[in-house]
């Protein structure tokens, strides 16, 4: 596994149609599900390399994205395109954003079990070769461990004070971190509008 932003086979597809548009823009994919329910969503959520992206970014790489998957039409049913910022306490989905974001208070899913649990909380100490390091709280006491990168199903920062302090401190020196997850920028396709047909043959 070389990274958390598409898990299943179909968000894998399209992550493959999504990605070169994202990139080719100046963004970079952060996420992607395809999520099911009486009107499919795709969510996608985009960031710039250095964070920061705004709310006409994302209506921009919604239009971009909307064109390309009309191209493709890899979706077989009418859809919403939800492209939204990842937020201050964003998905973590490379192995470069675990040392990116060392110090700061994490939740990780293992797809399988280690040593009897798939849920880790603690602060994140970076990345040892393919190896992320957590500090968790044992009954002894703070304990670093290491979990392989391809054991993951899901991880994430914790929304904690210092995480908002050191967003605001992004924001105030212009940079680098966004001030939350926007409202995201939703586009419905369907039969008329020239979305993916609800029935292929």
């Amino acid at each position: 596994m070389t990274d958390l932003i598409a898990r299943t086979p179909v968000d894998r597809r399209l992550a493959g149609i999504v990605a070169p548009v994202v990139e080719g823009m100046g963004f970079e994919l952060v996420r992607l599900r395809l999520m099911g329910g009486q009107r499919k969503t795709l969510q996608i959520m985009a960031d710039r390399p250095g964070g920061g992206i705004e709310v006409d970014d994302c209506a921009a790489i919604s239009t971009a994205v909307s064109a390309a998957l009309d191209v493709e039409d890899p979706i077989d049913e009418a859809y919403t395109l939800e492209v939204s910022s990842p937020g201050i306490d964003r998905p973590l989905t490379r192995l470069a954003d675990f040392d990116v974001w060392a110090g700061h208070e994490a939740r990780i899913e293992t797809s399988e079990p280690i040593d009897g649990r798939r849920r880790f909380k603690g602060l994140l100490q970076g990345v040892e070769g393919e190896e992320v390091l957590i500090e968790i709280q044992e009954h002894g006491g703070p304990v670093t461990i290491g979990l392989r990168f391809d054991w993951l199903s899901d991880a994430k920062l914790v929304l904690t004070d210092a995480l908002i302090a050191e967003a605001l401190k992004g924001m105030r020196d212009g940079g680098a971190i966004d001030e939350g997850r926007f409202d995201a920028v939703e586009t419905e396709t369907d039969e008329d509008d020239g979305g993916a047909p609800a029935d292929k043959e």
